[in-house]
């Protein structure tokens, strides 16, 4: 799902992109839970769709959750060793 959308996203077709970047966010964070690798890439990806059309304001705070909740998994990942 994110690759068809990540494919769309290349070809300008950013409505039919959207649904599917939602809807792949939205089953991993369900299945995997909302810190999981591939849970934050699919929010990444969203995120670089809506940054691709300019809707930064969107953007961002994505992206600042992304960013945030790798930095916990990794400060628990240091501290496990």
């Amino acid at each position: 799902m994110n690759n068809l959308a990540y494919l769309y996203r290349g070809q300008g077709r950013y409505a039919e992109a959207e649904p599917l970047y939602l809807r792949a966010r939205a089953i991993s964070e369900r299945v995997l839970g909302r810190e999981h690798p591939l849970t934050l890439i699919s929010l990444i990806n969203l995120a670089g769709l809506y940054k691709s059309q300019g809707r930064y304001g969107e953007a961002e705070p994505l992206y600042l959750r992304a960013l945030e909740a790798c930095e916990r998994v990794l400060a628990a990942s240091t501290l496990t060793r």
